[in-house]
């Protein structure tokens, strides 16, 4: 016979176990070169830069104007 608990799990004693498998917002940070809200130890995905080098070549935005 497989394991079957003696006792019932109560809500609280169930929540308790499971409080630490919440989803976290990522942690947020201004890029020092544009401004934007960037994540953490990645690059810019505004600018491309990071820790002061450009490291992506950004294309230029077009407009329909021209």
């Amino acid at each position: 016979m497989g394991a079957v608990p003696k006792t019932k799990v109560s809500r609280h004693r169930r929540g308790n176990r499971r409080q630490h498998q919440r989803l976290d917002a990522p942690t947020l940070v201004t890029c020092a070169n544009c401004g934007q809200l960037m994540r953490a130890h990645r690059v810019c995905r505004a600018c491309g830069m990071y820790r002061g080098r450009q490291v992506i070549v950004m294309a230029r935005p077009t407009t329909d104007e021209e």
